[in-house]
């Protein structure tokens, strides 16, 4: 009997499928080699059976995906939960777009939630509110420490499969951990199953929050220089400017140089973050300035 479930972990040829009858270490069937068809992380996969004691089987069909990442290696993600602190680290603002831009070329929606805020300052929650507030992505402030704030980070995980992305130190797994307590205790089954637990940080793993929601513990996004841009795409990732864009003078507006801009105009009268927009100038400089091989 054919059974349906979400692969949430890959290593080493061996698939771990959730299922409603629990985690089941799969391969895949040859015919996948043959078509060049590799499974991923949040396929959602049909499996057959082997052995119902030990949990064993193998993948027989691959769902339709919704889309294919390509770093991390995963599918039908639905979302990005992109994590900064508020302080201790202080947020790095260019680093947050380039999270961000790299989240609006892969097709994802994104969740800003600033951490630690119980170790911060009134005015420095302000000043990111102020900052962020008007660019168009939901923006939470939590703490992971404390189990504060995760209550609204489950509302919008609900029924999505979300990628959790960010620099280090900034509490990732301090959230995932209060989100999902058990976490520990899978990737402890997972580990104890293969006997590779030493390898297992390195790779991309879902962890199910319930029945139909996921997230997902990721090494990171690698591709943050956006070595693959164009500098005439850059406007398109920031949310915030397009109601503005139909004020620009001129079609194909770089927001920078020219004037009569409608995205300057709304900067001087405060309706768009000014970090933001330098974070934007400085990113459309360095692109002007990459050299082409």
């Amino acid at each position: 009997m054919a059974v349906q479930g979400k692969i949430i972990k890959g290593i080493a040829g061996f698939y771990y499928v959730y299922t409603p009858m629990g985690l089941v270490e799969c391969k895949a069937k040859g015919i996948f080699r043959k078509e060049k068809q590799k499974p991923l992380v949040g396929d959602n996969v049909e499996i057959e059976v082997t052995d119902h004691k030990l949990l064993t089987g193998n993948i027989i069909r691959i769902g339709a995906r919704k889309n294919a990442l390509i770093r991390p290696a995963s599918a039908n993600i639905d979302q990005a939960l992109v994590i900064f602190a508020v302080t201790k680290p202080a947020p790095n603002f260019n680093l947050l777009d380039r999270f961000l831009i790299t989240m609006e070329r892969q097709g994802l929606e994104a969740v800003i939630c600033f951490n630690k805020k119980d170790l911060a300052e009134d005015s420095g929650i302000e000043a990111l509110e102020q900052a962020y507030g008007g660019s168009g992505y939901p923006l939470l402030f939590v703490s992971g420490a404390r189990g504060q704030g995760m209550e609204e980070i489950r509302k919008y995980l609900k029924g999505k499969t979300t990628v959790v992305a960010g620099p280090s130190g900034v509490g990732k797994s301090t959230i995932i951990n209060a989100l999902f307590p058990e976490a520990n205790m899978e990737t402890g089954e997972i580990s104890e199953k293969i006997d590779r637990g030493k390898h297992t940080t390195r790779h991309a793993q879902l962890f199910a929050l319930d029945e139909d929601t996921f997230i997902m513990d990721t090494p990171g996004f690698t591709s943050l220089n956006l070595e693959e841009m164009e500098k005439e795409e850059l406007g398109g990732c920031y949310p915030e400017f397009a109601p503005y864009e139909k004020n620009c003078r001129f079609g194909g507006c770089s927001h920078v140089s020219e004037p009569e801009c409608g995205v300057k105009d709304a900067l001087v009268r405060g309706e768009i973050s000014r970090v933001r927009y330098e974070n934007y100038k400085a990113l459309y400089e360095e692109l002007k300035g990459r050299r082409k091989y």
